[in-house]
Parts: structure tokens; sequence; C-alpha cells
């Protein structure tokens, strides 16, 4: 993947003097270009594209009152298109096409792409000044896409057979159009219309470049990132330095591991507390299955987690007890059933939000982190302070894809259904039993305890560490310390009061331990363009 330049840039850097003899655009607020160009008309499919295109200066009028949306697009004008974006570069590249004149406006844009392998055609004739066919501007779309590091690999088994006109694809065009209707860049001219030969107009021109910009921001690594966020510079310029096999800082892929905290670092840590404190208090205090079967010590627990969730009251030791607590509320239960369990309360609202249930509470961004380091051959762990088996359950059927062997957290006993009291040194698991829960505790995976259970499962030291609280701290230190690798630690600051339930002086006091420490700070709300997505709202009474 290119790393010289920014992610691919907006439409916007594009000259409307490329276009046919463009004059300026106007200046106007989005959505009311129909009321300036006479020949947009309001509640055109086109009109939204019209907009963005002269919104974001991609293309002004033919005329000062005209879009002329019908008029067919030239190939040197995308071209140029192309080339304006990528900041004009001059390339030092043989002219291969006789037919491009010496000094013309588009010579240093085809010159560009044929060095590039925008234009596939290596030499001959290219007709610059024709008009283009829709077909070959999804070719020249998808080079370009590829330019930019973005995977075009997307699309390559989606059916277009459905269009009745596919089989008049000209011979090497099918892969390229296949890549572009799977990205929304090109839709029928009609339900069942490719139109592969019909000649690319403006208004599709519009259209097919602004899902074009979206589509490619949207694959880039880390695009729910914002541009100038220190974490993500210093990420991706990480991956860059131990993927590469001619750099010092090389690490083979068998020694790319990274290891992740869960609540608050890849998921909703306090709404109003911790997923596992609000299952076992729904378990104990709400559920008519089992709240009269309680016992005494689980009662108590759990209403400790409802007044700490109430009034923010601490209580020492808690941590401990509501481990010894889930085990014994759920003893019995198998491993399947444990599961269903939580994948019910996962379907309950989040209180705290609305669009979101309690299962949906991922931060988008940190799920991107995950598919990054995997998409460049790290094997990602979860190192949780949650019970591991519940973990597990959050992380069933969700967006995340780690397998439950990579999956680290607090352990309570395993049994068979039939051992009983027995040790197991002296049981033998026998045909028709099932593993259930034993209902004992045996170890909360917090603060030093991460470390040792990372060398326990893991075998050796990982070379990324993120994390959110003093309780992985012992994690980011092991991970950072006597590397013999490149290594890094990363600390997400829960600053974001308004998307998410937020501390700002919790924020600052991990903002300054990650000074002292010299890990790597994340600020939820500067480095973040969203957190839970598209939809979803936290409730501030």
């Amino acid at each position: 993947m290119r790393t010289d330049k920014p992610a691919i840039r907006s439409l916007a850097a594009v000259l409307a003097a490329v276009l046919l003899a463009l004059t300026p655009a106007p200046a106007f607020a989005a959505n009311d270009a129909a009321d300036v160009y006479t020949d947009v008309a309001k509640g055109a499919w086109y009109e939204k594209a019209v907009n963005y295109a002269v919104d974001n200066g991609l293309m002004g009028g033919t005329a000062a009152d005209k879009f002329s949306p019908d008029t067919a697009l030239t190939r040197a004008q995308l071209l140029t298109i192309l080339w304006a974006k990528e900041g004009k570069p001059v390339v030092n590249y043989a002219m291969p096409y006789s037919d491009v004149a010496a000094e013309s406006w588009y010579e240093e844009a085809v010159r560009w792409a044929a060095a590039e392998g925008v234009l596939s055609q290596k030499s001959g004739k290219i007709a610059p000044n024709g008009v283009l066919t829709r077909e070959e501007t999804a070719v020249l779309l998808r080079n370009y896409a590829a330019l930019t590091g973005a995977d075009t690999s997307i699309g390559e088994n989606t059916n277009i057979l459905s269009y009745t006109d596919a089989f008049e694809i000209s011979e090497g065009y099918a892969s390229a159009l296949q890549w572009a209707v799977a990205a929304g860049v090109i839709n029928g001219t009609a339900a069942d219309k490719l139109s592969p030969k019909g000649t690319l107009t403006r208004a599709q021109a519009a259209a097919m470049l602004m899902v074009f910009d979206g589509w490619v921001k949207e694959t880039q690594p880390l695009s729910l990132w914002t541009d100038d966020a220190r974490a993500k510079k210093e990420l991706t310029a990480y991956i860059e330095a131990v993927t590469d096999p001619e750099s010092p800082d090389f690490i083979p892929e068998t020694d790319r591991i990274a290891v992740f905290d869960l609540d608050g670092t890849l998921f909703c840590e306090t709404d109003p507390n911790y997923f596992d404190y609000t299952l076992l208090a729904w378990r104990v205090l709400d559920d008519p299955q089992y709240k009269d079967k309680a016992s005494d010590f689980e009662k108590e627990v759990a209403n400790k987690i409802r007044t700490q969730n109430e009034t923010g009251e601490s209580f020492a030791g808690l941590e401990v007890d509501h481990g010894k607590a889930v085990a014994s509320a759920f003893a019995g239960m198998t491993i399947g059933e444990f599961n269903d369990y939580i994948q019910e309360f996962k379907k309950q609202a989040m209180p705290g939000y609305t669009g979101m249930t309690r299962g949906e509470g991922f931060y988008k961004p940190m799920v991107q982190v995950v598919e990054y380091l995997q998409a460049n051959g790290f094997t990602v762990y979860i190192v949780s302070g949650t019970d591991r088996l519940i973990v597990r359950g959050i992380l069933d059927n969700s967006v995340l894809n780690i397998p439950n062997r990579n999956i680290i957290g607090s352990d309570e006993a395993i049994v068979s259904s039939g051992q009983g009291e027995t040790d197991g040194l002296s049981y033998v698991f026998k045909d028709g039993e099932e593993l259930v829960l034993g209902g004992d505790f045996l170890i909360k995976n917090l603060k030093m305890n991460k470390v040792s259970v990372i060398m326990q499962e893991i075998g050796q030291q990982p070379v990324l560490s993120f994390g959110n609280s003093t309780g992985d701290s012992s994690m980011a230190e092991y991970v950072t310390y006597n590397n013999p690798y490149k290594s890094l630690a990363f600390m997400l600051c829960c600053d974001d009061t308004l998307r998410e339930n937020g501390s700002q002086s919790k924020a600052n006091k991990m903002a300054a331990l990650c000074e002292e420490f010299d890990w790597v700070p994340v600020s939820m709300k500067n480095d973040w363009t969203t957190i839970y997505g598209e939809g979803v709202t936290r409730i501030i009474e």
C-alpha cells in the first residue's frame, strides 16, 4: 500500500477548467444547484451528485445558469480530473501516445496516467478528445483506485449477468465493471440495462465520482480516524516499518502479536457499567427465572453494582466479589446455555443510547484497528478483565472476527455435568456428559495478572498493546519494555462526553500517564469521526 501521501484526497481538488469550457462554480449552499442551473431538475436522479460536484469544487457550470448534465465527458477531461486529485505531479516518462498533442492542456495528465498505470494501453493512440464509454470509465477508475492502495479485488465475483446487455461488454472490461457495480460506482441505466458502451455524461460522471470518492475513503485503513490523529499516524508508520522485509524494524508474521483490552478499549465500558457487571445485576435482581433463587451474597454484590451505577460509589473488593457471584449465579449451565443467555442479554437496548443494543457497543474506529492489524499479518488477542466466557459471548456474532482461542479473560471453573464434587484428577469424562460451569471463581485477569496470563497462554512477548486504564498498565509496560522488536502501547482517553459517557478528569489522568510512560494516547473526542456509527445517539439528561 502506498504511504507517501495521505489517503485519497477529496474530489474538491478538481478544477472546473478541465471540463469543457466551464465557468467558475457559483458559491451557494448545498442542495440548491437546481435553483442555479435551469437544466438541473428538482428531484432528478443526478441532483444530489451535481450538488456534491459543485459544492466541493469538482465541477462548475458550462454557463452561468447551465450545468449541461447530458453533455458527454472526454477521456482527457477525466484523466485530468484524476491527475489534479493527485496534486498534478510531473513525471519523467516518455509519452507513449502519438495522438497526444505536445503542450496541450491535458498532456501532463495523460503522461502521468500512462506512467502510473491508470491508462492500461501502453502505446498507440488513445483519442484523448474522444468521449468515454461507461465500461472504459470503470477501467480508469478501478486502475486509479488500485493506485491509491484501495482493495479492488472487491467485486471480483459480482454477478452482472442479470443485465440483459452484459454480453455486450467488450473483451477485457468485464472485471472492471464487476468491481464498479459492486462498489456502487456504476449502476444500471435501467433495471435490466448496464449500457456498457453508452457514453459517459456529465451527470453520470458527477454521480460516479461522488460514489467513487466515498468508496475509496471507506476502503482506506482507519477511515474513521481524523487525519491529524497522532495514534493513526504512529500506527500506520509502525505497520509500514514492521511489514517491510527491507526495513530494520521488520517483524516476521509469527511474531506479530497484538493484545487488546475489551471494556473501554474495544467496547462500551460505562453504560452505566461494565457489560459483565450489568449482566450479573440483571441475572440476580431482574431475571424472573432466577432472582428468587439468588443467594444473599449474589444479591449483595448485585446491589453494590446498582448503587455504583447510580451514585458512582466505589466498593473495595468488588472486582473479585463480582467474579465469585458470576460463577455461582450461572453455575450448572452448559457452555452453550451460558452463551445463549448472553446473546439474549445483548438484545436489550443500551440504556444510555438510542439506536444501539447492549451487544452493539463496539467502538467502530477500534474495530478498524483490529481489521487493519489482521490484514497486515498480526494475530490479535483479547486480554480482558471480563469473564472469558462472557467475552466470547460478546464477540459471538459481532463485528469482530477473533476466534475463541484468542480470547483471554477472568476464569471460573468448568466441570463435567456428571462430576459433582469429585476432583478432576479422580474423574473421567463420560459419553453423553456436557461441560458446565462449576460455580467456583478462579482468577480476576487485571493488572499484573494480565502479564502472567499472556506468558501462560500466548507464550511470547506481544509487540502491540491497546488499553484504557491503569488495569492495563502492566500489560503496556510488559509489551514495550526490553522488547527485541519495535513495540508500541496505545491508551484510550475517555474524553468524549457528548457521543460517549466519558470523563474528562479520568482522560486527563490517562493522558498524563501516557506522557510519563511514553504510551500513545488516543483521544476519543478528537481522533475519531464517529464512535458507534450513524444512528446512535447518547442520551444526555
